[in-house]
């Protein structure tokens, strides 16, 4: 199987709405258009929205090598809200070993404001993806 192939079948990120737009070794990048049933009790994007545009590029980003990668610790920090609009996060390696990798997840709106920051680590397994 691809890893394209792979990816599309993450059946959260497709029911949530996360499209999948770019994906190299160690990076990826892809947006969720913010609509009402994604906002909050204020109106605002729920934070669960914006973690799991930024969980779904820190997923495809570490599994991006073919081997299986598994979240071990994530954070994020939400610098600014964002309302209804297209959402891009873009996730890099910063570290990887045959054990480990962490990434960095960029969100971003339409007009480039950084909207949140995420950080992950990953358990990389010795399976490959070629095998799922």
């Amino acid at each position: 199987m691809d890893l394209q192939t792979f990816f599309q079948k993450d059946s959260f990120a497709r029911y949530v709405g996360i499209e999948l737009l770019d994906v190299a070794p160690g990076y990826a990048r892809v947006q969720l258009d913010i609509s009402s049933h994604h906002l909050n009790g204020v109106n605002i994007a729920h934070g669960g929205a914006i973690f799991a545009l930024a969980d779904y590029a820190f997923a495809v980003a570490s599994n991006s090598h073919g081997t299986v990668a598994l979240g071990i610790n994530a954070t994020i920090s939400y610098l600014k809200a964002a309302g209804e609009g297209l959402l891009t996060a873009e996730a890099k390696e910063i570290s990887r070993n045959p054990k480990l990798a962490t990434y960095q997840v960029s969100i971003a709106d339409a007009d480039r404001n950084l909207i949140a920051v995420f950080q992950g680590t990953v358990y990389r397994k010795k399976d490959k993806i070629a095998n799922r």
